[in-house]
C-alpha cells in the first residue's frame, strides 16, 4: 500500500484523464449490466415451452368461398381423412394456434355478476382429440367426450357447460386450492354463465407471446361453423415435412369450393413470434461487445500515455531499486482505483436506468446478483486492459529511462 499516496497525488495532477476513464467505466457498467439482464429475460421468454409437440406439428387454414360451401360437412370429412392418413398421430379443427399472435380471449370469474373482475384466459376450441393433438398432459380430471362437443355459430354468445384449463389458470382462479380440488368447481363467463371445470392440463401457451399471462388457457369443447377454419395436425416423429405438401394437396383436391393457405410449422411460428426478441438480443450483444472494446481501448490509451509521460520517473524508480514487479503493481493499482471510482458511479447509474425501464417499459426489477457480476467484469476488464502498458513500463531499462527527457 506504500504506492497509494504517490498514485493519488499523480492522479490529482492529471485528473482529467482519470475522470474520463472513470465516467466511461460507469457508463459501460450501466449499459452492460442492464443489457445482460434484458438478454437473460428475453432468453427465458424464448425458451418457454408451448406445451405442443412442436417438432412434429403444423397447421393450415381452410377458407371456403363457394355459395354452397358447408363448413360442418367439410370439417367432418377433412378430420376423418386427416386422422386416417398414415403418419398422422391426430388432427383437430381449432380457432387459434399457440404463439401465432391471433386468437380469442375471455374472462373467467369465480363469482357471478358484473361487479366482479374476470381473469383473462386464452380460448382454444377443440374436440375430444384436442389433448392428443396438442400433446398436452392431463394432470387432473378428464378429457371431453364426443357428446360434449358442440358446433359454434359465428354469432353465438353462449358457451359450453364444461371446460378444461391449464395449471396456471387454475392457480390464478383458485390460489388456495390444490390442483385436484379445482376439478369440479364452477366458474363464470360473460359475467354470469356458469361453466364446470372438468380437467386440468399441465401447460399450453396462449397465442400472444408478449402477454404476461401467456400460460393461462382454456379448452372449450367446440367446433366452429365458420367459412375459415384452422386445422392443427400432429405427425409421427420425422414425418412432418413429407406429410405437409401431401396433406395440402389432398385437402385442396377434396373440395374445390375452398382454398388451402398458410401452411406453417409450429417451429416456424415460434421463430416468427420471437423474432423481435431475437433481434433485440443480437443488437444488445453488439452494444455490449462494442462498449467493452471501447472501454478497454480507452484504458489502454490512457495507460500508454501515462507510461510514456512518466518514462523518466519510472527510470528513476528503477535506478533506486524498484523491481519490475513494483512498477507493474503501481500501474495495476492505479487502474484499480480509477476502475473502482467508475464502478461506484456505475452502481448508482445502473439502478437508476433500471428504475426508468421498470417505470416506463414495464420491465422487471434488476436482480441483485447482476451488480456484483458487473463490478467483477469491469474490474477484470480494467486489469487486463492495463496489463500490456504496465508490462511495457516495467520493462523499461533504468539507463534508457534516465536519459529520456
Amino acid at each position: 500500500m506504500r504506492d497509494l499516496g504517490p498514485i493519488l497525488r499523480a492522479m490529482l495532477r492529471n485528473k482529467t484523464g482519470a475522470i474520463l476513464i472513470a465516467i466511461q467505466i460507469a457508463v459501460t457498467m450501466t449499459i452492460i449490466v442492464n443489457a445482460v439482464f434484458i438478454i437473460q429475460q428475453r432468453n427465458e421468454l424464448m425458451a418457454r415451452e408451448s406445451g405442443l409437440d412442436e417438432a412434429n406439428s403444423f397447421y393450415l387454414t381452410s377458407v371456403g368461398f363457394a355459395d354452397d360451401y358447408n363448413p360442418q360437412n367439410t370439417t367432418q370429412e377433412d378430420l376423418l381423412a386427416l386422422r386416417a392418413l398414415p403418419g398422422v398421430v391426430d388432427a383437430i379443427q381449432t380457432n387459434a394456434v399457440p404463439m401465432s399472435g391471433s386468437g380469442w380471449s375471455m374472462g373467467l370469474q369465480t363469482q357471478p355478476g358484473e361487479e366482479f373482475d374476470g381473469t383473462g384466459v386464452a380460448v382454444y376450441m377443440v374436440d375430444e382429440h384436442g389433448l392428443n393433438t396438442l400433446d398436452v398432459e392431463l394432470i387432473a380430471g378428464r378429457n371431453f367426450n364426443q357428446q360434449e362437443i358442440r358446433w359454434r355459430e359465428p354469432a353465438a354468445r353462449t358457451w359450453p357447460d364444461v371446460i378444461i384449463i391449464t395449471r396456471d389458470m387454475a392457480e390464478a382462479l383458485f390460489p388456495e386450492s390444490a390442483i385436484e380440488e379445482v376439478v369440479g368447481k364452477t366458474v363464470y363467463i360473460n359475467d354470469d354463465q356458469p361453466i364446470n371445470i372438468i380437467g386440468i392440463i399441465d401447460k399450453l401457451q396462449a397465442p400472444w407471446v408478449g402477454w404476461g399471462s401467456v400460460e393461462r388457457a382454456m379448452l372449450s369443447p367446440e367446433q366452429t361453423l365458420f367459412n375459415s377454419a384452422n386445422y392443427l395436425i400432429r405427425t409421427k416423429p420425422g414425418q412432418r415435412n413429407s406429410l405437409m405438401p401431401q396433406i395440402e394437396e389432398m385437402l385442396a383436391n377434396s373440395n374445390k369450393g375452398r382454398i388451402i393457405r398458410d401452411l406453417t410449422t409450429i417451429e416456424d411460428t415460434r421463430e416468427r413470434s420471437y423474432r423481435r426478441h431475437s433481434a433485440m438480443i443480437k443488437i444488445l450483444l453488439i452494444v455490449v461487445l462494442t462498449l467493452t472494446l471501447v472501454t478497454a481501448a480507452g484504458i489502454v490509451g490512457l495507460s500508454s500515455f501515462t507510461v510514456n509521460k512518466r518514462r523518466k520517473q519510472i527510470g528513476t524508480r528503477r535506478a533506486l531499486g524498484a523491481t519490475k514487479g513494483d512498477i507493474l503493481r503501481y500501474f495495476m493499482l492505479e487502474n484499480l482505483l480509477i476502475s473502482s471510482m467508475g464502478i461506484a458511479l456505475g452502481l448508482a447509474l445502473t439502478l437508476g436506468l433500471n428504475m426508468v425501464l421498470v417505470n416506463n417499459f414495464e420491465m422487471q426489477r434488476l436482480d441483485w446478483y447482476y451488480l456484483p457480476f458487473g463490478m467483477a467484469v469491469l474490474w477484470l476488464l480494467g486489469q487486463l486492459a492495463v496489463l500490456g502498458p504496465a508490462s511495457r513500463a516495467a520493462a523499461i531499462p533504468p539507463a534508457v529511462a534516465t536519459r529520456s527527457v
